[in-house]
């Protein structure tokens, strides 16, 4: 079972508007939160919904597609957010082929991971991954990028 280790919008009965979201998080936070769906858009055709999946335990969150394929679920965070990605096990093998070239928080958290999808000689997994620099955000769009390959040429390639 996941617990949060940070405080989460957890009352399902009542969907958080968009302000309280941004309120809850933090202006750099949120201004870190687009950030990363720009850099999501450059490579996909993104679709963001509000969902309250998986049980209390996570809590309210936005839910990111390309068309209908999920992409990854970013919770929100007291003063933060986590995105939660799930790589299955043919896409952990190009994780364990990157792994040296992650940050040594995501390496931890691959190492980690709760297992799910078996390829070869490799898991796959669930990642929750908190976070709280900018410079962290590359690398979870690596890990999008290996769940989903992206449909649309980015600027940074």
């Amino acid at each position: 079972m996941f617990v949060s280790e940070k405080k989460r919008l957890s009352e399902k009965a009542h969907q958080p508007a968009e302000e309280f979201i941004q309120s809850y998080i933090g202006a750099d936070s949120w201004q870190r939160l687009m950030c990363f769906e720009d850099l999501l858009r450059e490579r996909y055709s993104l679709n963001r919904e509000i969902k309250f999946p998986f049980g209390n335990n996570y809590g309210w969150s936005f839910r990111y597609t390309h068309n209908k394929t999920l992409l990854l679920y970013v919770f929100f965070e007291e003063n933060g957010f986590c995105c939660t990605i799930s790589i299955g096990g043919k896409g952990a093998v190009d994780v364990e082929t990157m792994f040296n070239e992650l940050n040594p928080k995501l390496q931890t958290m691959w190492e980690n991971r709760y297992p799910c999808g078996y390829h070869g000689d490799y898991y796959g997994g669930w990642i929750h991954y908190s976070v709280e620099r900018d410079d962290e955000l590359s690398d979870i769009v690596r890990m999008v990028g290996i769940k989903v390959k992206p449909k649309k040429q980015s600027r940074t390639n």
